[in-house]
């Protein structure tokens, strides 16, 4: 696989919509590491795992991953030697609950999974390090109770921090200090005990200075009465930090022996995040575990782009079983293209374990690679053409492929001229046939098409389009050629109906009219409105004008000396005057030569019944002797 493949197929887009369903960054980062695999057997271990947390899901509606969060990095600090906090320890200690949650989760669920299950024997409890971390941390701060030595230093720090209060009230209730006070309250100061005081009166509190106001019109100052007790406090604290950092680097050491039965249950808790990751995708999507082989056969049964809106036209595909090669046509915008994201993605998706959206009866080949040859590859850096670029690409597939390799070519050989493009495209499917790869293209060459029908492991398919609508039905039909429906459109965009038919003669034969033509005899009126009368000697067949109703017909017998022609207007023959008709087109560019043109000016039912007459039909004859007696 390369990183091409991986963005015209929008595999990492189909990732990151599996990644959505985790708990955890640890499956998140699991399902971003993890690659399509070409190895039949992890394959279908993948998809198996899948399948059995699909079934837990329908079965139960959730899955306790209750606590569990990424400790990577928690664990990385272990491995440094870091001592923990206490959040650290809180969140270790969550996430050894929910290991334990899901041990005893998976365990019971061995009917429903086998294969899940077996994976929890692996997952070791560790309630002996959750009840220490539970009963040490209480509210992210290490309790009181977590040591008698801390118990004690914590009462004698309160007891201090209330003699203080006590002595820095009475300060503050005194009369004679009154004068000196700018605001009466006890505000704490780089951890000290301070009273805002009067910066004129500094000099007359007895005490240590310990910050002055921005404005330096007050100073806080820790009266002298308590600086005793605000060293013992300061003495206090120093030895309940030393308490603190034992007490944790003791639960850090306890977890440090444990660790790589942590480590164990991280990788279990990240494979369970994953794959029941999948199972929610699969349920969302109604996904089902499609059959997987490696002999290079492919089956779709109404299968559907992951990325797509559930209402889309289903997919109805096969390769690799008659033919080994698929040739695709059909319009422009009528979902070939999406055929092959199609494959490609459901194939890629199935290798990395995740269920698809189709029917039972899928079948999917894993492949060695998979390439892709699909959208605008134009480089503007190494100033290479469309073309350049494709051929480039495709010349670095050739020399990366082998015969486990699925090939996705969009419009191959185009962006060159039609006949050097279409030979090259044939020349190297037939490379990429020889060296048994298994290729879905789509063109719009006619020689392609006709080479895929001459050659017995080739095949046609095309996408199917509404000829009414004008709009493409993005189905597919194997076994079937089609083509652009230009023709067919231009003939609804009201095309001249001369240019149609000249065109599909030269698609026939490519016998190209190249005779000159007098311009002055098809030349225009100058003036909207300005008829030409004699100057144009009006001939059967031509295309006119009729001024007086703004319409058109077609001359049926010409010009009387009279300046009279007879024409043939809506079912029914007119004479008309040339001064009231204009040129439109003459019969020379309206019909191929030898067009027999009385077929302009009797019906269908009439030339149908002198043709049952001309091969000698009896049905015909006795049909006129019924009505000869009915005279």
């Amino acid at each position: 696989m390369n990183n091409m493949t991986f963005e015209k197929l929008q595999y990492n887009e189909l990732k990151q919509i599996v990644q959505s369903y985790c708990v955890s960054g640890l499956g998140k980062r699991l399902i971003d590491k993890q690659e399509p695999s070409t190895n039949i057997k992890v394959v279908n271990n993948r998809l198996q795992e899948t399948t059995e947390a699909r079934a837990i899901i329908d079965a139960e509606g959730h899955i306790p991953f209750v606590g569990i969060t990424n400790i990577e990095s928690i664990i990385n600090s272990l491995d440094k030697d870091i001592i923990l906090q206490p959040s650290d320890l809180v969140s270790l200690s969550d996430f050894l609950r929910g290991c334990r949650k899901i041990k005893q989760f998976m365990e019971s669920k061995e009917f429903f999974a086998p294969t899940l299950a077996s994976y929890a024997q692996s997952m070791s409890e560790m309630k002996t390090i959750e009840e220490e971390i539970n009963f040490t941390i209480k509210g992210s701060r290490i309790d009181s109770s977590a040591s008698r030595e801390l118990k004690k230093i914590r009462f004698k720090k309160e007891a201090t921090e209330e003699k203080i209060n006590e002595r820095l009230n009475k300060f503050l209730n005194n009369g004679t200090n009154k004068k000196y006070i700018q605001e009466f309250f006890i505000s704490k100061k780089d951890d000290r005990y301070t009273i805002p005081i009067k910066a004129s009166y500094k000099g007359q509190v007895p005490g240590a200075i310990i910050e002055v106001s921005s404005k330096g019109s007050t100073v806080f100052i820790e009266p002298q009465t308590v600086s005793k007790l605000s060293a013992e406090l300061a003495s206090l604290k120093v030895e309940e930090e030393m308490e603190e950092y034992r007490i944790l680097a003791t639960l850090s050491g306890m977890i440090v022996e444990e660790l790589q039965k942590i480590k164990v249950n991280m990788e279990l808790i990240s494979q369970y995040d994953m794959v029941f990751a999948k199972a929610k995708y699969s349920k969302h999507i109604a996904g089902i575990q499609p059959k997987v082989n490696d002999h290079g056969y492919i089956k779709i049964v109404n299968g559907k782009h992951p990325l797509l809106p559930k209402d889309a036209v289903p997919l109805q595909f096969e390769i690799g079983k008659d033919y080994r090669s698929l040739i695709i046509t059909g319009p422009n915008a009528g979902g070939k293209t999406i055929v092959l994201k199609t494959i490609g993605l459901l194939t890629l998706a199935t290798m990395l374990g995740i269920h698809i959206a189709a029917k039972e009866g899928t079948e999917i080949a894993i492949f060695e690679h998979i390439f892709v040859d699909i959208g605008d590859n134009q480089s503007i850096e190494n100033a290479l053409s469309t073309f350049s670029s494709h051929m480039k690409n495709l010349s670095e597939i050739m020399n990366a492929s082998n015969h486990r390799t699925l090939l996705l070519f969009d419009e191959i050989g185009s962006g060159t001229e039609p006949n050097e493009g279409a030979a090259l495209a044939i020349a190297i499917l037939e490379e990429f046939y020889h060296m048994g790869c298994l290729t879905i293209a789509t063109t719009h060459y006619g020689e392609i098409k006709r080479y895929s029908e001459l050659h017995s492991d080739f095949m046609n398919a095309a996408m199917q389009f509404d000829q009414e609508t004008l709009s493409p039905l993005y189905q597919l039909v194997i076994g079937k050629s089609g083509d652009s429906n230009a023709l067919w459109i231009s003939r609804k965009m009201n095309m001249k109906e001369s240019v149609l038919k000249r065109a599909e003669a030269y698609m026939e034969n490519k016998d190209y009219q190249l005779k000159q033509v007098n311009p002055d005899k098809v030349r225009q009126p100058k003036h909207k409105g300005e008829a030409i009368t004699a100057k144009y000697d009006y001939k059967k067949g031509d295309r006119v004008k009729l001024l007086d109703h703004n319409d058109f017909a077609i001359i049926y017998k010409e010009m009387d000396q009279f300046y009279n022609v007879v024409v043939y207007y809506k079912g029914e023959m007119v004479e008309v005057n040339v001064k009231r008709i204009t040129l439109n087109l003459p019969a020379q560019e309206l019909y191929p030569e030898g067009y027999d043109l009385e077929t302009l000016f009797t019906d269908f039912a009439t030339r149908k019944l002198e043709h049952d007459i001309n091969r000698g039909s009896k049905k015909a004859l006795r049909k006129i002797q019924k009505e000869m007696r009915k005279k």
